[in-house]
Formats: C-alpha cells, sequence, structure tokens
C-alpha cells in the first residue's frame, strides 16, 4: 500500500474516533441530568405516580440531599412520598394564591417542596424517589419540577433551567412532564398501570417507577449507538472514497 493510501486512512480512522467519542461524551452528559419518569401524563389524570431518578455525577463527592420543587401555579393534589431505605422526606406545603375547585371541595393548599437528605449516592449510582399524586391539573401543558442536588463537599448543582419552545437543552435542565389532551395517544394517560403499582407494597412500587425509567436509559442509549454506528460507517465510506478516487502516480520505467 502507497504511503499517500496509509497516511489518508490513518487520518480518516482518527477523525472517526473523535467522532466516536463526541457521541459517546454527549450521551454520557444527557444521563447526568436530574430526570423524571414518566415524562408523559393526560391532563387531569388521577392516583399516578412519578419517579425523580437523580444520577451522582461527581467522581470524588456523593450527593446527600435532593430537592424537588413542585409549581404552585398549577398545583399537583393529593401528593404522597413513597418511602426510600436510608433517606428522611421532608414535604412542605404552600397556601396557593388560586384555590382550586374539586368534587370534593376547594383545595387551598398543596405541596410545594420535597426534600430527601441522610442517604448518599456515591459515584456511578442513582436513586429514584417515588412521588404519587391525586390528580394532575388540566390547565396547562407542560410541568417543569426544578431540583437542587447538593454534595458531600458542599457543592449544589442547580436543575431549574427550561428551553424555549425549539431552543436547545439548556445545560442544567430541569425535570419536565407534558401533559396532553386525553386519548392522544402513546402514553397520555398511563396513570392506571401506575395506580396498580402504587396499591401494591412500596417496593413493588418503585419496581415499576424503575422499569419506566430504564426503558427510557435504554432508548437513549440505543440511539446513541446507532448513531455513533451510522456516522463512524459514513467517516470510513467516505475515506475509501478520496483514496479510491485519488489519481496514481506513473512508476518510472
Amino acid at each position: 500500500m502507497s504511503t499517500t493510501r496509509t497516511t489518508a486512512l490513518r487520518r480518516a480512522a482518527a477523525v472517526a474516533a473523535l467522532a466516536a467519542a463526541g457521541v459517546l461524551a454527549a450521551a454520557g452528559a444527557a444521563s447526568a441530568h436530574v430526570t423524571v419518569h414518566p415524562q408523559t401524563y393526560a391532563k387531569g389524570a388521577t392516583d399516578g405516580l412519578l419517579t425523580f431518578r437523580v444520577p451522582n455525577e461527581e467522581d470524588t463527592a456523593a450527593t446527600t440531599k435532593v430537592q424537588i420543587f413542585l409549581p404552585t401555579d398549577h398545583p399537583l393534589l393529593g401528593v404522597l412520598v413513597s418511602p426510600r431505605d436510608g433517606w428522611t422526606a421532608k414535604v412542605t406545603n404552600t397556601k396557593l394564591k388560586t384555590p382550586v375547585k374539586t368534587d370534593d371541595g376547594t383545595i387551598t393548599e398543596a405541596v410545594s417542596e420535597i426534600t430527601w437528605t441522610g442517604g448518599r449516592i456515591t459515584a456511578g449510582q442513582y436513586e429514584d424517589f417515588d412521588v404519587a399524586f391525586g390528580q394532575l391539573p388540566d390547565d396547562t401543558d407542560r410541568l417543569a419540577f426544578k431540583a437542587l442536588q447538593t454534595y458531600s463537599d458542599g457543592k449544589v448543582t442547580r436543575w431549574i433551567e427550561e428551553a424555549a419552545s425549539g431552543d436547545d437543552e439548556p445545560e442544567n435542565p430541569a425535570p419536565v412532564v407534558t401533559l396532553t389532551a386525553e386519548g392522544a395517544g402513546g402514553a397520555a394517560d398511563p396513570g392506571g398501570a401506575t395506580t396498580a403499582a402504587a396499591g401494591k407494597s412500596g417496593g413493588t412500587a418503585s419496581t415499576a417507577s424503575a422499569a419506566s425509567g430504564s426503558d427510557s436509559d435504554s432508548t437513549a442509549r440505543g440511539l446513541a449507538a446507532a448513531g455513533l454506528a451510522a456516522g463512524v460507517l459514513g467517516l470510513a465510506t467516505a475515506a475509501f472514497a478520496v483514496v479510491r478516487t485519488r489519481p496514481h502516480r506513473s512508476r518510472p520505467e
């Protein structure tokens, strides 16, 4: 093989390696966010479950405190917190500016913050925190749950940014649930399944919610791997095309 062709192939391999590293780095960054599962519910859904997944993104410190802030302009009604081994949950209620009328009466207060302390999430691990609700609001299209993650070294990561429509995901996005019209398809009304899980023991409900999060993570990893494979194949094909079309030098007679 000529020196020119060998050099071209080495350059193509280097570019492919850089592309692969970029894809894997992006996938790793995305998986480090605090997220909520499921990410879609029907407006006004009742008796459901939300799972907040908190991964530890620090190599030298453990997560020791998690705060989730629930919206009060579009409140969740009937919030209950599932016990989590090693963690103590503190629930804060807030008086609503606009009371919510229900069939059972007028609601004037709702949960505005849940804080978990006492546990530890170490490097390479995550923890799922389950929150059950009696009813979701029906007057908004999305619910943003701002979150604060405190580490053993004092660092606080603020997952509070919300992307405007059409914008790229911010650096520290808040967990968001999209609310859809009932019957819109997909996961528009998963409340029935989560209600059944929540009706069993706490461990069973946690397993069901964790499986939901795992499905989302598996899908993300699958898409990242597919994109990586396609990118590497395309780069390799382009490199060989360049080499094949390069004019050969005539050998001296």
